[in-house]
């Protein structure tokens, strides 16, 4: 899997690079970006009200 291009590394510095990459981590996976919250919805400060399939739900209640 290593091949050495250049050099003659000694026993302690193979050593340490296969350490080195066997105690690598993968990458995190991307966080998804969080859902906006309603205390910076413009819609929802105004009182106007909100589009969608539960708008007509949410038309009668008191704000």
């Amino acid at each position: 899997m290593l091949r050495v291009v250049r050099g003659e590394p000694t026993a302690e510095e193979l050593a340490a690079l296969v350490t080195a990459l066997a105690t690598r981590r993968p990458p995190a996976p991307p966080v998804p970006p969080a859902a906006p919250s309603t205390w910076r919805d413009p819609a929802a400060r105004l009182g106007v009200p909100r589009r969608g399939p539960l708008a007509w739900a949410t038309s009668a209640r008191p704000r």
